[in-house]
C-alpha cells in the first residue's frame, strides 16, 4: 500500500522532480553548510509532497507554493546563491511543515552556522 501512496499521482511525481532537479543544479554552485541545508529542505518538501499528496486542496496548495518558492529562488550572482534567500526559503518550509502538523519535518540550522534550536522548539513558538 505504501507504493500506491507514494504514486497517487502526477502532480506529486512532477513536485518532486522539481525538487530533485533544482537540489542536483545547486550541487554546481553550493558547498559545505549551504548545500547540506538545500539538501535537507529538499528532503522535507519531498515528505510533505509524498505526506499530502491525499490531503485537502489548501494543504496541497501550500506544500506546492513551498516547493516552487525553493525551484524559482533567485541567483544573486552568477552561479552563487544568497544564504539570505535560502534562509528565506527554510523559513518558508518550516512554517509549511508546522502548519501541517509535521514539526518533525523541520529544518534546523542556518547556512554557514550551527544548528539552531531543535523542532520541537521551534514548534513550540507561536
Amino acid at each position: 500500500m505504501a507504493v500506491e501512496e507514494r504514486s497517487s499521482g502526477p502532480g506529486t511525481d512532477v513536485l518532486i522532480r522539481k525538487v530533485d532537479s533544482h537540489v542536483a543544479a545547486l550541487r554546481t554552485g553550493l558547498h559545505g553548510a549551504e548545500l547540506e541545508l538545500a539538501e535537507r529542505l529538499a528532503s522535507c518538501l519531498r515528505e510533505l509532497v509524498v505526506s499530502t499528496a491525499q490531503a485537502s486542496a489548501a494543504d496541497r496548495a501550500q506544500v506546492r507554493a513551498a516547493v516552487h518558492y525553493f525551484v524559482l529562488r533567485r541567483e544573486s550572482r552568477g552561479r552563487l546563491l544568497s544564504v539570505r534567500s535560502l534562509a528565506a526559503a527554510q523559513r518558508l518550509v518550516n512554517r509549511a511543515a508546522s502548519q501541517l502538523g509535521r514539526p518533525d519535518l523541520m529544518v534546523e540550522g542556518r547556512p554557514g552556522r550551527g544548528a539552531a534550536s531543535s523542532p520541537a522548539d521551534a514548534a513550540a513558538r507561536p
